[in-house]
C-alpha cells in the first residue's frame, strides 16, 4: 500500500495524518490487530444485547407482558415490540452517523456502546404485567428502542475501524469480522439464556431466569468501553480531518448526493436480513408452537447454527477478497431463493436430524451474502460521509425487512396454513436482492478519503 500524495488543501504546518504505511510493519500489524478486536469484541456485545431481546420476546414476553391475549395475539404483540428496534435502527444511523463523520469514528462507537448497555439493564429491570400492567410494555418499547438506535449507531463504525486500517486487498477479510460478532452475539445470547433455562424451573425463568443475561451486560459493556477508549482514529478520518475535509451536515451531504446507493443498499439486504431473522428468532416460535419442541432443544439448535456461521463469516469475506464481493454477494441470493424451500421441508419432515441439519445450516448459507456486505457497501461511499452512508442504507432494511419478517412469518402460516408461504417469501426477498445489486455500481475496492 503506497502513502497518499501530498494534498494542497492541507493547512501549512498541519501534521501529517496517520497512515499504515507510516508505520513500522510491526506496529501497522498491531494497530489493525488491535482495530479488529476492538471493533468484533464491540459488535459482539451489542449483537448479545440485541440478541437477548428477540429470544426472550419468542419464549417469555407473550406470557409476562400480555397475558390477557390468545397466544397468536400475544406473539404478535410481543414481536411488535421487538419490531420497534428495527424501527429504531435507522435514526441511530442519523445520529452516529453524524457524530462519526464530525467528530470521528472512536467517539460514535464509544458513545453507541454505553446507550446499548443502559437500555439493555433497563429492560432486565421492567416489572411484568401482574406488577404495573400495560406499563411494562411501554417500558419494554422504550428501552427496545433505544437498543435499536445504539445499534443502528454501532454497525457502521465498527466495519469502518476494521475497514479503514486495512490494506484493499484483505479488506473483504477484515471487515468479517464485525460481521462476525452477529453471530458470536447470537452464541452468547442464546447460550446464556440456555444457562439460565437449565439452571431454573419454567416458572422461575418466566419470572427472574430471563432478566440476569440483560443484567449481565454491563460486564461485557465495560470490557468493550475499555478496549475502545484505548484506540487510534482510523487514518481515513485522520486524513479528512488534517486535510479539513471533514463535512459539517454529512447525513444531509449523503441524503443528497448518494440517496441512490442508500436506496440500494437496503434493498440489497431484504434477502439477507428477512431469512436470517426468520431462521433465529420466527423458528424458535414455529419450533415450540406448530411442532411442539423443547424450548431448550431449539436453543440449542440455534446456537450451533451460531457456531457455523463463526467458520463460515470469516471464510466467505476472504473469498470474497479473491473471487469479488459482488459474484459472492449475488451466488448468495440465487441460493437463498431455493433454500427456503429446502429448509421448511426438512424442518416439517418429522425427522429430528433433517430438522437439526436445516437450522445448523441456514447460518452459512445466508453467511454467503452477509459477510462480504460490510466492505462492499463501505466501499460504495465516499470517506467524508461514509459513516452516515453505510448506516443509512444498512439500517433502513432493518425497517424494510429484518424487523417485519417474523411478523410477516407469523401471518403467513396464521393465513395460509403452510410453510410453503414463509417459503416463498422468503424466495421473493432474494429476488429483490438480486436486482438490487445488480443496480448498484462497482466501486472498485475502493476506500478513497474525500
Amino acid at each position: 500500500m503506497t502513502s497518499q500524495p501530498p494534498d494542497p488543501s492541507a493547512e501549512p504546518g498541519a501534521p501529517a495524518p496517520l497512515t499504515p504505511s507510516d508505520l513500522e510493519p510491526a506496529a501497522r500489524r498491531r494497530m489493525w490487530l488491535r482495530a479488529l478486536a476492538a471493533s468484533t469484541i464491540g459488535t459482539t456485545i451489542e449483537w448479545y444485547d440485541f440478541f437477548l431481546y428477540g429470544i426472550v420476546a419468542a419464549l417469555v414476553f407473550p406470557r409476562l407482558f400480555f397475558p390477557e391475549s390468545d397466544p397468536f395475539t400475544g406473539t404478535l404483540l410481543a414481536f411488535s415490540t421487538y419490531f420497534v428496534g428495527f424501527a429504531a435502527r435507522p435514526l441511530g444511523g442519523v445520529v452516529f452517523g453524524h457524530v462519526g463523520d464530525r467528530l470521528g469514528r472512536k467517539a460514535a462507537l464509544v458513545a453507541t456502546m454505553v446507550l446499548m448497555g443502559a437500555a439493555t439493564v433497563g429492560i432486565g429491570l421492567v416489572p411484568g404485567y401482574d406488577a404495573i400492567g400495560i406499563w411494562g410494555g411501554v417500558l419494554l418499547v422504550a428501552g427496545r428502542a433505544l437498543q435499536g438506535v445504539g445499534l443502528g449507531g454501532e454497525w457502521g463504525g465498527s466495519i469502518l475501524l476494521a475497514g479503514e486500517w486495512t490494506d484493499p486487498d484483505r479488506r473483504g477479510f477484515a471487515m468479517s469480522w464485525p460481521q462476525w460478532g452477529g453471530p458470536a452475539g447470537l452464541l452468547l445470547a442464546n447460550g446464556a439464556l440456555g444457562l439460565m433455562a437449565g439452571l431454573t424451573t419454567e416458572a422461575q425463568f418466566a419470572a427472574w431466569g430471563w432478566r440476569v443475561p440483560f443484567l449481565a451486560s454491563v460486564a461485557l459493556i465495560a470490557v468493550g468501553l475499555y478496549i475502545r477508549v484505548g484506540i487510534l482514529e482510523t487514518p481515513v478520518f485522520a486524513r479528512l480531518r488534517t486535510r479539513g475535509k471533514v463535512r459539517r451536515a454529512p447525513v444531509v451531504e449523503v441524503v443528497r448526493h448518494n440517496w441512490r446507493e442508500i436506496v440500494l443498499v437496503a434493498l440489497m439486504r431484504t434477502g439477507q436480513m428477512a431469512p436470517f431473522y426468520i431462521f433465529v428468532t420466527y423458528i424458535l416460535v414455529y419450533g415450540t408452537q406448530q411442532l411442539g419442541l423443547d424450548r431448550g432443544t431449539l436453543l440449542n439448535l440455534v446456537m450451533l447454527n451460531a457456531v457455523g456461521s463463526l467458520v463460515a463469516v470469516p471464510l466467505w469475506g476472504h473469498l470474497s477478497d479473491v473471487y469479488g464481493r459482488r459474484r459472492l454477494i449475488m451466488l448468495g441470493c440465487g441460493v437463498m431463493v431455493l433454500f427456503p424451500f429446502a429448509y421448511f421441508a426438512m424442518v416439517d419432515s418429522g425427522v429430528f436430524a433433517l430438522l437439526a441439519a436445516a437450522i445448523v445450516l441456514s447460518g452459512p448459507v445466508h453467511d454467503m451474502q452477509f459477510s462480504p456486505q460490510a466492505a462492499f457497501i463501505a466501499e460504495t461511499f465516499p470517506g467524508s460521509r461514509r459513516y452516515s452512508g453505510v448506516s443509512l442504507g444498512y439500517q433502513l432494511a432493518s425497517i424494510t425487512a429484518g424487523g417485519p419478517a417474523p411478523i410477516v412469518a407469523l401471518y403467513l402460516f396464521e393465513t395460509f396454513g403452510t410453510s410453503t408461504a414463509i417459503a416463498a417469501f422468503m424466495s421473493a426477498t432474494a429476488l429483490v436482492s438480486l436486482a438490487a445489486l445488480s443496480a448498484l455500481r462497482d466501486k472498485g475496492g475502493e476506500l478513497d478519503p474525500h
